[in-house]
Order: C-alpha cells, then sequence, then structure tokens
C-alpha cells in the first residue's frame, strides 16, 4: 500500500516506515562520506576538479582524493580564510575548485572571503560543507553549523544544495561539478538513512515529491526528509494523506512544486534542522505569503544555540522530532479545516 503513494523509495525503506523503525534500524551513511566516494569518482572524469582541505580530510574521508590524485589536492592547514581565497584563485585558472571543511567555519570565519572572492566575481568554486545544521549534536553549538543555509542562501549569485541522503549526495556533487558557477553543498556529520532508488531525477533547483497527499504537504531538506517521512507515515495511521517533498535545493527554490504542493494541499509544513531563521521555511513563507497564502508552520531550531548531546536527542528537546513535525502537520490542517 504504501509503495503507491510513494516515489523512489527503497523498498526496505518501505517496509521500515510501515513498522515504524527507519530511524533506528535503517541502513545509512553520514553525507560527508558520501561526498568523498563521489568526489574521487568526479575526479576521474573531469581532470580539472581539484580537492581543497583544512586538516579535516580524514573527518570527511577526502584523504581518499589526495590518495587517487595528490597533485589535485591540497591541505591549508586550518585556514579557512586562506583556503577559500586560494580556491577563488584557483578557479581563475579553468580549474574546478571543491574547498572542503565544516559549515560553521566556511560559512561564518571565511564568510567574507566567499562573498567577496567566490560570489561577488561568480568564480567556479563549490564549497563542500560538512557538519550541517545540528547533525554534529556531540561536538556542542560551536561546530553545528546551524545557520549554514541562511547564511548562503542570503548571498547573491548562490546556489545551495542540501541532500537528503548518500545517493542524492552523491547526485549533488557530479551535478555540482558540471554546474557553472558557485554551488554550497551541505553535508551531515551523523549518518541518515539510504532513502531512494538509483532512479532518482535529480537536478539541482528541482525539487522531487517522494510521497503523495492530499491534506497538507511536508517540505523538507537535508536529514530532515527522512524525518518528515516517518512523520507522514505515523500520520496516515491517524487517517492523514500527507506530500513530502525533498526540497534539495534550497537556492534557486523550486517555487512551482511548492506552490502546487499549496494549492493541492492546502496547508504547509516545512522542516529543517537549521535555524528558523533565513533558511528553508523563510524561503518558503515568502513564496507563498506573496503568492498563495496557506497556513503554515515552520520546524527548526529557534533563536537559541543547542547544547552538546546525541542528535536525535537534540532533535526532541528542541522541537524538531517527528512527533513535533506531525503536530504541527495536524496544526495547520485543523487551521485550513477552519477556513473552509
Amino acid at each position: 500500500m504504501l509503495a503507491s503513494v510513494t516515489h523512489y523509495i527503497r523498498s526496505d525503506v518501505l517496509k521500515l516506515l510501515e513498522d515504524g523503525s527507519l530511524l533506528t534500524h535503517g541502513a545509512g551513511q553520514a553525507t560527508r562520506y558520501a561526498y568523498a566516494e563521489a568526489i574521487v569518482d568526479v575526479g576521474r572524469r573531469d581532470p580539472r576538479v581539484v580537492v581543497l582541505d583544512v586538516d579535516v580530510a580524514k573527518s570527511l574521508g577526502t584523504t581518499a582524493f589526495a590518495e587517487a590524485f595528490p597533485e589535485r589536492a591540497f591541505n591549508f592547514g586550518i585556514a579557512e580564510q586562506n583556503m577559500v581565497a586560494a580556491a577563488a584563485g584557483l578557479a581563475t585558472t579553468g580549474l574546478i575548485p571543491f574547498a572542503s571543511g565544516y559549515a560553521v567555519f566556511l560559512t561564518m570565519r571565511a564568510l567574507d572571503q566567499v562573498r567577496n572572492s567566490i560570489h561577488y566575481p561568480r568564480l567556479n568554486v563549490k564549497i563542500a560543507s560538512s557538519h550541517g545544521g545540528i547533525t554534529p549534536g556531540p561536538d556542542g553549538p560551536t561546530h553545528q553549523g546551524q545557520e549554514d543555509l541562511s547564511l548562503m542562501r542570503a548571498i547573491a549569485n548562490a546556489t545551495v544544495v542540501a541532500a537528503a541522503d548518500p545517493l542524492t549526495t552523491r547526485l549533488a556533487t557530479s551535478a555540482a561539478a558540471a554546474w557553472e558557477g558557485p554551488v554550497y553543498l551541505s553535508f551531515t556529520r551523523d549518518p541518515v538513512p539510504y532513502l531512494y532508488t538509483d532512479d532518482y531525477p535529480f537536478e539541482i533547483g528541482k525539487a522531487v515529491v517522494v510521497r503523495d497527499g492530499l491534506d497538507a504537504t511536508i517540505v523538507a531538506v537535508r536529514d530532515m526528509v527522512c524525518q518528515a517521512l516517518v512523520a507522514a507515515e505515523l500520520l496516515r495511521t491517524r487517517g492523514l494523506s500527507v506530500r513530502v517533498v525533498d526540497c534539495h535545493t534550497l537556492k534557486p527554490l523550486d517555487a512551482q512544486t511548492i506552490l502546487s504542493a499549496a494549492e493541492e494541499t492546502g496547508a504547509v509544513v516545512t522542516a529543517e534542522s537549521n535555524t528558523i531563521i533565513g533558511g528553508l521555511g523563510s524561503a518558503v513563507a515568502e513564496i507563498l505569503v506573496e503568492n498563495y497564502p496557506v497556513p503554515m508552520q515552520r520546524i527548526g531550531l529557534r533563536d537559541t544555540y543547542a547544547e552538546s548531546g546525541p542528535y536525535p536527542d537534540l532533535l526532541v528537546k528542541y522541537g524538531m522530532s517527528t512527533a513535533h513535525i506531525a503536530a504541527a502537520v495536524e496544526n495547520v490542517v485543523e487551521r485550513k479545516r477552519a477556513r473552509a
């Protein structure tokens, strides 16, 4: 039954969704490692690709690229600003640099260089950013990149991609290499479940409906897509038909898919582990308020820093768990019905 309302979801994932064990028993991988695997394949296909890092190659797994292409791998030490500036310079020679590091440092410590050296001249640099959102739970707020999507979305000429699972991370890495201009890729520190089949139609700027529904829509990004799918299945047992949209590209945002969902379901919830300010929820709200206002609620980190702790526990404490997403959907559905 579940297969009839889902798209591109693996059969093993469907079984785990039905018995409620996806988040506890689903096989997965941190998307930082999926990137590390993908960039080796991309490097084999395109000799222009080079990888820069800041003493975190072991953490991200990009040591594999350095072993395969030692003349195309550069370690700058703990110096994100220098690395980003060098990436800009390399891009002017026709190379395709992937500047790799942690979200919290690439989007804040090096923000001046990101904005003025890469995005202002629209250079062909890819920023490969691990530890996005609060997925680095045990590392604490100094390493939780809770603002990365908001900061990068605000920069002109930015393309911002945050894939939901290992397969789509590999597709995103390949697509970023082929994309002309700056691309920001946001990865998780902790594992996320393998969700999708090989026919997933990844395209930068095109969100994907991965579950059909008529009562409400959950628009989710990065690590929160699996949470959204679990919440939608929980809500099915309560009699609600909930659409799930994997909005892997935050910028350029797929306005048409979001507007279609709003028109067809009449209620929207957004889910992200980014700060609630300026990220996915803000982007979707802007589209809806200007074009087709419907009852909406945002799930994300409120105006605070998350403490250090296991990632699943932080989702519960800060109101971003599957139960919170489900409650938000029930709220917007009730508001929608009250307006009818």
